[in-house]
């Protein structure tokens, strides 16, 4: 296989990881970001106890599958409220994804 078809290849293989993560997300990405935004404030002024109080409050608030959201997280690594923003890099890398739908709706965001 020639470096140009390899190269072809590792891209198809990113773009179908990145749809697939993108798939996977609890939440529409606007919300995600959201949830993030808000940890960041809380953050500085509350230490983590090594729960998720603060993400499930927030995520109580706004009428969310808190179970859901915390399956997905604890995929992320984010087993605490500081280690939530272990997802956030994860979420950049899927919304690279190419679109060619809007059948889930985590896309929309």
């Amino acid at each position: 296989m020639d470096k140009a078809s390899r190269k072809r290849l590792k891209a198809m293989v990113r773009d179908q990881e990145r749809k697939a993560a993108l798939a996977a997300l609890p939440l529409p990405i606007a919300e995600l970001e959201a949830m993030f935004a808000m940890l960041d404030i809380a953050l500085e002024d509350q230490a983590c106890d090594h729960t998720r109080r603060i993400t499930q409050a927030w995520l109580e608030r706004r009428g969310h599958d808190v179970a859901r959201v915390f399956a997905w997280l604890d995929e992320q690594g984010g087993y605490c409220d500081c280690e939530v923003q272990n997802a956030a890099d994860n979420v950049e890398e899927a919304k690279k994804a190419p679109r060619t739908s809007s059948a889930n709706p985590s896309l929309d965001g």
